[in-house]
């Protein structure tokens, strides 16, 4: 484990002068900063936690860590599910949830600028309300944006307008010796140099930490009604999905999800909303569609040929939730799988690999014997559109120690088969600290001295968020 400098006090002095007011120590820092939301990898309290309110005090901050060598993790909301804002070194955590404001709105240019610690929430509803969307759409809607960055999170309507990468124009960042520098433009295009922006987004505060955000916006979608498609089995479903994509259809969001899962939210939910049983077949897997058009006319007919479609490729029948309240339930039955499986389950652990969707069904079936061969209960759901799907292990039952086992047995068989099929590590949630040892078998050994590199590079004594994504022990 590498090395690096104790908070002594001087640094904490230096730290204090730099973000008066803002600096917390010992018992003045709630548990809550030690982890997230995946407390099974792991907890460390933070030597030191900043609450930031500018972008000159974290630059502050960072000057006098470079200096003394000190570890630095920023954090959001805390929302992940890979370990990333675990301060893992202990060191400083700086916290952007109240640097957090919408700083202006360029209507004209279809952007909008930010800090790190907006919610994905607030700033969606911002944007409704001036008749624009903010397309990405991750699942942990109290996530903060900045977080989101972080992560490339993609969400629920990646199948047609992309990942987060997709909407970020220009990015300003603090660096690890403190200075403030900014990459992109609010411009359509660009081809001038590296695209050290990309670079960032993504990289889960291991290379800069990010301090503002120019967001791209489009025009609020006219109408928009889902469709809950039930089938026979998961099989059936899932090669429906490249139909519908190959068709003129382009749906805003494409999700697949097994009938445990689907009776599991509801359970929770005390809500019925997807049919169990149609003419006396069961349903065993479910797709939930949603179309977006500008008129009714257009969204009708859309509708019409999907509902053609699948029925065509095997469904057993089609729903259309055509109003707002219809299409809320469909859609909290399926925002509500995370929070069933942990009201049902004592404790999981999970991955969100992402193979090409025509492979989709071919891995799920060896995900679900793998999952059976290392004895442990497997829920299955997902973004088909995209082949990013969600495995999440769980128990009600086992020891710790042994579900940490059998977890780490399937996942090793999980990830082996995913690079067989031309998948990845990560859709969406990251690499963080935990699945940092799988990453060299998806990417191979040149492209981790490539990112260590990159790393260096950035960050030459490896103080930012050290202990994810990269190797820092060079």
């Amino acid at each position: 484990m590498r090395k690096y400098q104790e908070i002594t006090p001087e640094i904490l002095e230096k730290l204090q002068q730099a973000a008066p007011g803002h600096v917390y120590t010992g018992s003045d820092i709630n548990e809550d900063y030690s982890h997230d939301e995946m407390e099974l990898y792991g907890k460390r309290m933070p030597d030191v936690l900043i609450i930031a309110q500018s972008v000159e005090e974290i630059s502050a901050v960072m000057k006098i860590c470079n200096e003394y060598h000190v570890p630095v993790t920023t954090r959001g909301a805390g929302t992940a599910e890979t370990g990333s804002p675990v301060p893992i070194y202990g060191g400083v955590l700086i916290s952007t949830e109240k640097f957090n404001h919408i700083k202006e709105f360029h209507p004209d240019d279809m952007s909008v600028t930010i800090e790190p610690g907006v919610l994905l929430f607030d700033l969606a509803a911002a944007c409704a309300e001036k008749g624009f969307l903010y397309p990405p759409d991750p699942g942990e809607k109290f996530a903060t944006v900045g977080g989101n960055a972080s992560t490339n999170a993609g969400g629920m309507r990646a199948v047609l307008y992309g990942t987060t990468k997709d909407y970020v124009n220009a990015i300003q960042v603090v660096l690890a010796d403190g200075t403030i520098t900014r990459f992109g433009a609010d411009v359509c295009k660009s081809s001038t140099g590296y695209n050290l922006k990309d670079l960032i987004v993504g990289s889960e505060g291991t290379l800069a930490i990010i301090t503002e955000l120019t967001l791209k916006m489009t025009p609020a979608p006219g109408i928009v009604a889902s469709l809950i498609v039930p089938f026979e089995d998961m099989h059936a479903a899932i090669r429906t999905v490249s139909k519908i994509k190959n068709s003129r259809i382009k749906p805003q969001a494409l999700e697949f999800m097994e009938r445990s899962m689907v009776e599991m939210s509801e359970k929770h939910l005390q809500k019925e909303v997807f049919p169990k049983s149609v003419g006396g077949v069961e349903a065993q897997a479910y797709l939930l569609v949603t179309i977006e058009a500008d008129d009714e006319d257009a969204l009708y007919d859309k509708i019409e040929k999907a509902s053609e479609l699948v029925l065509e490729a095997g469904a057993i029948d089609v729903l259309v939730a055509d109003s707002p309240s219809k299409m809320k339930e469909a859609w909290a039955a399926r925002s509500g799988f995370v929070e069933a499986i942990k009201a049902l389950s004592t404790m999981i652990d999970e991955c969100d690999v992402v193979v090409p969707v025509s492979k989709i069904a071919d891995y799920l079936e060896e995900a679900e014997a793998i999952g059976e061969e290392c004895g442990l209960t497997m829920r299955c759901y997902g973004h088909a559109g995209d082949g990013n799907l969600h495995i999440k292990l769980c128990t009600d039952s086992l020891p710790e120690e042994e579900f940490r086992r059998r977890c780490e047995v399937c996942f090793d068989k999980l990830y082996d088969k995913a690079v067989v099929y031309g998948g990845l590590l990560s859709g969406e949630h990251g690499v963080g600290s935990v699945k940092r040892k799988y990453l060299e078998r998806f990417v191979g050994k040149t492209n981790m001295q490539l990112m260590t590199r990159i790393k260096q590079a950035f960050d030459p004594n490896m103080i930012l968020n050290p202990g994810k994504v990269v190797y820092d022990d060079v």
